[in-house]
């Protein structure tokens, strides 16, 4: 507990007491239990109601976040505690008082195997603040335990996603104990957290739960059960199972469900994740959209200019011309050689407009950060924009790290979303001095006025006007000003989009 916080925040929830702590001008409450213990039979199965408890429940230090490995990059696996228990989470509120304000619930990101909504990245204290807002984080299970889809067996998947649910239900039912209103929540998430946002916009149980979604790189897509099928199968042959011995899962101990996971390859993307389900997630998040089935749920999105820059090694061996043709092939198999070379020069001729780098490791990576990431947010905002106005951004602040060569990637916006910019380990990654201070209260401001008003403009920016799919106008985030852009790199995406 630091010196300037007290043990003086009680609020009543529907399972009992919980006492925070009072930490300058706003609450915090830790670890508060939205759903029971997803183990033994409950495990891989939907949540069930956390039990009631008696006195006062300490709030105060952080709950179990789920069980996970290690990771390369730093801070994309849980930095604290971890349990196979973590249904739990986390409230940042200006005062408990019935005021009525609007309230933004945070998923995090990690591929679906990794994060917890517990990192001091994702410290809502200076939002509530900011904002006069309540700021709501959560942890939720992931990899197998989260994701493993055996229907035949009681497993019907996606069991992270209902996680989700349960803990916006659990908003529902006590965010107004703590100064907030349930009819004004937006729901929040970068990575595969954003992915988790767009599944969420989609899911039939989560419907009416939340009024507006903000999605951070990432749109994500719910995969075909065959695919969820092979890695079951691929999981119980790392554990000695068939589909005969399923019953077996529930008995193991969670940390062989976990060393069989790392060991079959399951990272990020490779297995583990949302899948479509008859009864959780029928359709498609982007089906959903697109047919107008989510028109009452406002909608902002965007993405990093330089996203899978986070990905790459610190240290990379020149790409040729021969090189980088084959891997823009490699990518995009529909294309021919020619296609796929006139690709690369249009890159090249937008980069050095622009004034950005245009080696052929850059040009590899601009491509495959449109691919992985801005594409599929410009298709979700224009499905949407059919249906109900929604709002676009670009971020294109570079990072200091590096020396510069991490450009603006992937995770860069979060501690500016979240005003998170000078806590230890984000100065190095973030940036510091005036234009990065005037850039996080611009980005903050944007997210707390959607929020609110389900609009993103504020009197710190220029009017920010809904995306079209004609006029496309982007709000880009940059350190040197923030501007209102028609379709940016708008070259590169209409000659990227050719080739899909």
């Amino acid at each position: 507990m630091s010196k300037a916080a007290t043990l003086d925040a009680t609020v009543k929830t529907n399972a009992g007491w919980v006492e925070g702590l009072t930490r300058g001008r706003h609450m915090a409450f830790y670890g508060i239990p939205y759903a029971a213990a997803p183990t033994g039979q409950g495990r891989f199965r939907a949540p069930k109601p956390a039990g009631a408890w008696a006195g006062v429940r300490q709030a105060t230090e952080k709950g179990y976040a789920a069980l996970q490995t290690p990771h390369f990059i730093p801070g994309f696996a849980a930095s604290g505690p971890q349990d196979e228990d973590c249904l739990n989470l986390n409230v940042f509120t200006p005062a408990a008082d019935g005021a009525k304000r609007p309230v933004m619930v945070w998923i995090h990101g990690g591929g679906f195997t990794h994060g917890a909504g517990y990192e001091p990245l994702y410290d809502g204290g200076p939002l509530a603040e900011r904002g006069d807002l309540v700021v709501v984080s959560l942890n939720y299970r992931l990899g197998a335990l989260g994701f493993l889809s055996i229907p035949e067996a009681g497993i019907p998947g996606n069991a992270g996603l209902l996680d989700q649910v349960a803990a916006l239900k659990w908003v529902s039912d006590n965010i107004a104990a703590f100064g907030g209103d349930p009819d004004q929540v937006a729901i929040f998430g970068e990575s595969a957290g954003s992915a988790a946002v767009a599944c969420l916009v989609a899911m039939p149980a989560a419907k009416g739960l939340f009024r507006r979604a903000i999605l951070q790189s990432g749109v994500g897509r719910a995969g075909p059960p065959e695919v969820a099928a092979k890695a079951a199968d691929k999981l119980l042959a790392g554990l000695g199972l068939d589909r005969s011995q399923v019953v077996d899962l529930f008995d193991l101990p969670a940390a062989k469900i976990l060393e069989a996971q790392a060991s079959g390859g399951f990272g990020p993307g490779m297995g583990f994740g949302p899948t479509r389900d008859p009864v959780s997630l029928p359709q498609d998040p982007m089906t959903v959209v697109r047919e107008g089935e989510a028109a009452d749920i406002g909608l902002l999105i965007g993405s990093n200019r330089d996203e899978v820059k986070l990905f790459v090694p610190g240290r990379r061996e020149p790409m040729t011309d021969e090189g980088l043709l084959a891997a823009v092939r490699g990518r995009l198999p529909k294309a021919s050689e020619d296609q796929a070379k006139t690709l690369i020069d249009v890159y090249r001729a937008s980069r050095e407009t622009k004034g950005l780098p245009t080696d052929n490791l850059d040009l590899i990576d601009a491509v495959g950060s449109d691919l992985q990431f801005r594409i599929a947010s410009t298709k979700f905002a224009a499905a949407q924009t059919a249906h109900r106005p929604a709002y676009l951004y670009l971020f294109t602040h570079v990072s200091p790290a590096r020396r510069g060569a991490l450009g603006a990637c992937h995770a860069l916006e979060m501690p500016f979303v979240f005003g998170t910019t000078k806590i230890e380990g984000q100065v190095n990654f973030a940036g510091a001095g005036p234009e990065v201070e005037r850039l996080e209260g611009e980005i903050m401001d944007a997210w707390i006025a959607f929020a609110r008003t389900g609009s993103p403009n504020h009197a710190g920016l220029p009017a920010w006007p809904a995306y079209g799919a004609e006029s496309r106008q982007t709000m880009v985030f940059d350190t040197a000003a923030s501007t209102v852009q028609s379709d940016p790199f708008g070259e590169e995406r209409r000659a990227l989009e050719a080739l899909l």
